[in-house]
Protein backbone atom coordinates (compact mmCIF):
# COMPACT_ATOMS: atom_id res chain seq x y z
CA UNK A 1 0.00 0.00 0.00
CA UNK A 2 1.31 3.40 -0.77
CA UNK A 3 2.05 5.60 1.59
CA UNK A 4 -0.45 8.30 0.27
CA UNK A 5 -3.62 5.49 0.18
CA UNK A 6 -2.56 4.86 3.78
CA UNK A 7 -3.83 8.16 5.06
CA UNK A 8 -6.36 8.12 2.54
CA UNK A 9 -7.85 5.16 4.43
CA UNK A 10 -7.21 6.89 7.49
CA UNK A 11 -9.05 9.88 6.22
CA UNK A 12 -12.00 7.76 5.08
CA UNK A 13 -12.27 6.46 8.19
CA UNK A 14 -12.23 9.84 10.25
CA UNK A 15 -14.43 11.56 8.18
CA UNK A 16 -17.28 8.46 8.16
CA UNK A 17 -17.44 8.48 11.58
CA UNK A 18 -17.17 12.04 11.85
CA UNK A 19 -20.15 12.41 9.93
CA UNK A 20 -22.12 9.74 12.14
CA UNK A 21 -21.23 11.29 15.32
CA UNK A 22 -22.14 14.68 13.55
CA UNK A 23 -25.72 13.53 13.01
CA UNK A 24 -25.98 12.10 16.54
CA UNK A 25 -24.84 14.90 18.29
CA UNK A 26 -27.31 16.94 16.52
CA UNK A 27 -30.33 15.15 17.30
CA UNK A 28 -29.17 14.75 20.85
CA UNK A 29 -28.99 18.29 21.25
CA UNK A 30 -24.65 18.33 21.39
CA UNK A 31 -24.45 20.85 18.80
CA UNK A 32 -26.38 23.69 20.72
CA UNK A 33 -28.44 25.88 19.43
CA UNK A 34 -27.73 24.50 15.77
CA UNK A 35 -28.53 20.99 16.87
CA UNK A 36 -31.98 20.12 15.20
CA UNK A 37 -33.04 17.88 18.73
CA UNK A 38 -34.63 14.85 19.06
CA UNK A 39 -38.39 15.58 18.35
CA UNK A 40 -37.40 16.98 14.91
CA UNK A 41 -35.42 13.86 14.47
CA UNK A 42 -37.71 11.62 15.18
CA UNK A 43 -40.33 13.73 12.55
CA UNK A 44 -38.24 13.27 9.91
CA UNK A 45 -37.59 9.29 10.75
CA UNK A 46 -41.36 9.36 10.17
CA UNK A 47 -41.10 11.29 6.93
CA UNK A 48 -37.94 9.48 5.69
CA UNK A 49 -40.21 5.68 6.51
CA UNK A 50 -42.96 6.47 5.14
CA UNK A 51 -43.72 3.07 4.16
CA UNK A 52 -43.79 1.34 8.02
CA UNK A 53 -46.69 2.03 10.61
CA UNK A 54 -45.84 4.94 12.74
CA UNK A 55 -45.89 3.18 15.87
CA UNK A 56 -42.16 2.27 14.76
CA UNK A 57 -40.85 5.77 14.27
CA UNK A 58 -39.52 5.86 17.84
CA UNK A 59 -37.67 2.02 17.69
CA UNK A 60 -36.41 2.64 14.14
CA UNK A 61 -34.84 6.26 15.55
CA UNK A 62 -33.30 5.03 18.47
CA UNK A 63 -31.92 1.63 16.91
CA UNK A 64 -30.33 3.98 14.09
CA UNK A 65 -28.67 6.54 16.42
CA UNK A 66 -27.42 3.13 18.29
CA UNK A 67 -26.11 2.17 15.36
CA UNK A 68 -25.01 5.29 13.68
CA UNK A 69 -23.13 5.67 17.29
CA UNK A 70 -21.45 2.06 17.48
CA UNK A 71 -20.09 2.27 14.27
CA UNK A 72 -19.28 5.95 14.51
CA UNK A 73 -16.40 4.41 17.63
CA UNK A 74 -15.74 1.54 15.60
CA UNK A 75 -14.45 3.53 12.73
CA UNK A 76 -12.62 5.97 14.60
CA UNK A 77 -10.16 3.69 16.67
CA UNK A 78 -10.09 1.25 13.66
CA UNK A 79 -11.48 -1.88 15.61
CA UNK A 80 -13.30 -4.47 13.40
CA UNK A 81 -12.85 -2.16 10.60
CA UNK A 82 -14.39 -3.75 7.72
CA UNK A 83 -17.10 -5.30 9.60
CA UNK A 84 -17.49 -1.43 10.23
CA UNK A 85 -17.45 -0.28 6.88
CA UNK A 86 -19.59 -3.12 5.55
CA UNK A 87 -22.41 -2.43 8.65
CA UNK A 88 -21.84 1.53 7.67
CA UNK A 89 -22.47 0.73 3.47
CA UNK A 90 -26.10 -1.21 4.42
CA UNK A 91 -26.88 1.06 7.25
CA UNK A 92 -26.39 4.04 4.79
CA UNK A 93 -27.84 2.17 1.54
CA UNK A 94 -30.59 1.79 3.54
CA UNK A 95 -31.00 4.99 4.57
CA UNK A 96 -30.62 6.04 0.86
CA UNK A 97 -33.57 3.81 -0.23
CA UNK A 98 -35.95 4.61 2.16
CA UNK A 99 -35.24 8.76 1.20
CA UNK A 100 -35.45 7.63 -2.46
CA UNK A 101 -38.67 6.25 -1.93
CA UNK A 102 -40.33 9.20 0.59
CA UNK A 103 -39.02 11.92 -1.34
CA UNK A 104 -37.83 10.65 -4.53
CA UNK A 105 -34.35 10.75 -5.56
CA UNK A 106 -33.08 14.39 -5.06
CA UNK A 107 -33.07 14.37 -0.97
CA UNK A 108 -30.44 11.35 -0.50
CA UNK A 109 -28.60 13.17 -3.51
CA UNK A 110 -28.36 16.42 -1.56
CA UNK A 111 -27.73 14.99 1.48
CA UNK A 112 -25.26 12.68 -0.13
CA UNK A 113 -26.26 9.50 1.59
CA UNK A 114 -25.06 7.37 -1.77
CA UNK A 115 -21.75 9.01 -1.51
CA UNK A 116 -21.31 8.11 2.04
CA UNK A 117 -22.80 4.76 1.37
CA UNK A 118 -20.62 3.95 -1.38
CA UNK A 119 -17.45 5.30 0.39
CA UNK A 120 -18.08 3.40 3.30
CA UNK A 121 -18.78 0.24 0.89
CA UNK A 122 -14.83 0.99 -0.88
CA UNK A 123 -13.28 1.39 3.06
CA UNK A 124 -14.35 -1.89 3.86
CA UNK A 125 -12.48 -3.53 0.67
CA UNK A 126 -9.20 -2.45 1.97
CA UNK A 127 -6.42 -5.10 3.04
CA UNK A 128 -5.21 -3.40 6.11
CA UNK A 129 -6.16 -0.70 8.08
CA UNK A 130 -2.81 1.13 9.28
CA UNK A 131 -3.11 3.25 11.96
CA UNK A 132 -6.00 1.06 13.90
CA UNK A 133 -6.83 -1.03 16.90
CA UNK A 134 -7.01 -3.87 14.04
CA UNK A 135 -3.34 -3.46 13.15
CA UNK A 136 -1.97 -3.65 16.58
CA UNK A 137 -4.08 -6.41 17.08
CA UNK A 138 -3.08 -8.29 14.17
CA UNK A 139 0.96 -7.35 15.20
CA UNK A 140 0.69 -8.95 18.60
CA UNK A 141 -0.98 -12.45 16.94
CA UNK A 142 2.08 -12.55 14.53
CA UNK A 143 4.44 -11.88 17.44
Amino acid sequence: MKKNQKYAVLLLRVALAAGFLSAVSSRLGLWGTQSSGWENFLDYTEQVNSFVPKNWIPAIAITSTILETLLAFLLLIGYQTKFAAVGAAILTFGFALAMTYSFGVKEPLDYSVSTFSIAAFLLSTEEKYHWSLDEIILKNKTN
